[in-house]
């Protein structure tokens, strides 16, 4: 017989601030330089002089096609689950994309629970079981995370786009398992 779900949350790759700069920058760059294989003749603008474009028109297509292949990978990412936070029972389980390992940790070793910022800065990478700093990362998207301190002095740090939820599951949790 199957535990009860106490908590489930679902993140998506594609929805990551620094992933989505970075592909559309790229993408921005291939269109760009297409336009300038397009239009090659050089031009003056305010006393500045753009050269004449140094790719020919072929290699301009070619960017064309990989500007389209970026800007539809971005649309594919928004589908591929990166991080799959689940309480069952008395664990916390963490599972990622396919070639991840399953995280299960265990709610009796788990002494404090407070929430966090994730980071100071507004773009940052996705990561999973990252082991930084004494400290395990868990992280997609967002800004907001929980720390969870076990009985070892181990961290654990989850983002999550429903803190205050997943926060009240875990302190629950927490409460009626007294150490």
């Amino acid at each position: 017989m199957q535990e009860e779900i106490l908590y489930e949350e679902k993140q998506y790759i594609g929805y990551n601030k620094w992933s989505i700069l970075w592909r559309t920058v790229l993408a921005m760059f291939c269109f760009i330089l297409y336009y300038w294989s397009e239009n090659p003749k050089a031009v003056d603008v305010a006393m500045v002089e753009l050269p004449s474009s140094p790719v020919d028109e072929n290699s301009g297509q070619l960017f064309f096609l990989m500007g389209i292949i970026l800007m539809t990978l971005s649309l594919i990412l928004i589908f591929v689950l990166h991080i799959h936070t689940k309480i069952i029972g008395n664990s916390l389980i963490l599972d990622g994309l396919w070639t991840s390992r399953k995280v299960k940790i265990d709610m009796n070793n788990i002494v404090e629970v407070k929430k966090v910022q994730y980071s100071k800065y507004s773009l940052n990478r996705p990561v999973y079981n990252l082991h930084y700093k004494n400290k395990i990362r868990f992280f997609t998207q967002g800004n907001d995370a929980l720390e969870l301190t076990d009985k070892e002095g181990l961290k654990y740090r989850i983002g999550s786009q429903k803190q205050d939820e997943f926060y009240k599951k875990l302190i629950s949790l927490i409460q009626n398992h007294p150490l």
